[in-house]
């Protein structure tokens, strides 16, 4: 149900990781001053919310030379470039640094999952954890002189370890000629434990052998953007009624979604699938709970949409799942018309 054509051999990525600091004399301004700073990134980075999914993380607390994380994925490089630039340009621009940046694309694997086969991993779909667990990698130049039979017999462990731990989920891309390290390499979780018991085991691991580097390691916490700019002072205020109005959003012309069609767009961070069903619009997060399938591409029936993947059905009204292997619910959103466009507003579920 898609309303976009695919290339053929698929869409790549991009994708750019840019870790920031803030200078210890941002928090000596007075409150007035920090908060036109925040509101001018805030709304910089809002700006860029239709080329760009962009998810904010913590570092305070977490590591001494980074503060916040702003994960970016689009499709032009243009768009990242801009975006920095543009955050630069702001009040607290000359209080920030980039201590650490990183870019990568994605593309297909060339490692074969023998129950799942070759996973395309063209597109990123972040899901709703609330830890995210970044570091660069690099291979030594040892193991790309094994065949490749070598290596993915090494790899078929190394996929055998991840499967032991389903509340890990990987993104894996790549930066060969783009930037220093081959991969960026990164986590979404619940459960730190389960992280830190993953990696002890891949040690283990044959392929192992054959890391040159994969630190620094970032452990972040995810968090809307305003509450990541708060955190960088201690700031922590209860959002206003007027803020909370604020929040609703444009993600569409209401004619580009006629009856019957689905489209996939950005609404804070998350991937969200919207539905013209019989005239009514609705909202639920794009990628299913069980297996990442896009329901964008899925079918509705009865106030209620079936994944593509695996049958999976879920209640359009509260993401709840009725049917199939999802157990966990997905968010759904508010959604109103305003002179032929489509806004969502804060999350219903």
């Amino acid at each position: 149900m898609s309303d976009k054509t695919r290339d053929p051999k698929g869409r790549r990525r991009v994708v750019k990781f840019s870790f920031y600091r803030v200078d210890p004399a941002w928090r000596a301004l007075p409150s007035s001053e920090r908060e036109c700073g925040t509101r001018a990134v805030s709304d910089t980075v809002q700006a860029f919310s239709d080329r760009l999914q962009i998810r904010s993380y913590s570092l305070v607390g977490t590591r001494g030379d980074a503060d916040l994380l702003l994960w970016q994925i689009g499709d032009e490089l243009e768009d990242i470039q801009q975006l920095a630039s543009f955050i630069n340009g702001t009040p607290m621009g000359p209080y920030l640094t980039m201590p650490y940046s990183y870019l990568a694309m994605t593309r297909p694997s060339i490692y074969v999952s023998r129950e799942e086969g070759r996973g395309e991993r063209l597109e990123l779909h972040p899901g709703d954890s609330k830890y995210l667990f970044v570091y660069p990698f690099v291979k030594t130049r040892e193991w790309y002189q094994l065949s490749l039979d070598q290596r993915q017999k090494m790899m078929d462990e190394h996929i055998r370890i991840g499967r032991k731990y389903p509340s890990v989920k990987l993104n894996t891309t790549y930066s060969f000629g783009l930037d220093d390290q081959e991969f960026v390499v990164s986590f979404e979780t619940d459960e730190p434990a389960d992280f830190l018991d993953l990696v002890m085991e891949l040690r283990e691991a044959k392929t192992s052998l054959y890391t040159l580097r994969d630190t620094p390691i970032f452990s972040c916490i995810a968090m809307g953007l305003k509450e990541t700019l708060d955190s960088l002072t201690g700031a922590h205020e209860e959002r206003s009624t007027q803020a909370v109005e604020n929040a609703w959003q444009k993600v569409a012309d209401a004619s580009a979604l006629p009856p019957g069609s689905s489209r996939v767009v950005y609404y804070r961070g998350d991937q969200v699938a919207i539905f013209n069903v019989g005239g009514e619009i609705r909202a639920i997060s794009n990628r299913c709970s069980h297996a990442n399938g896009s329901l964008a591409e899925g079918t509705v029936e009865d106030g209620s949409v079936i994944c593509p993947s695996h049958r999976s059905r879920f209640d359009l009204t509260t993401g709840e799942p009725l049917e199939g292997p999802a157990a966990r619910p997905l968010r759904t959103y508010s959604v109103r018309l305003e002179h032929d466009v489509v806004l969502l507003g804060p999350s219903t579920a």
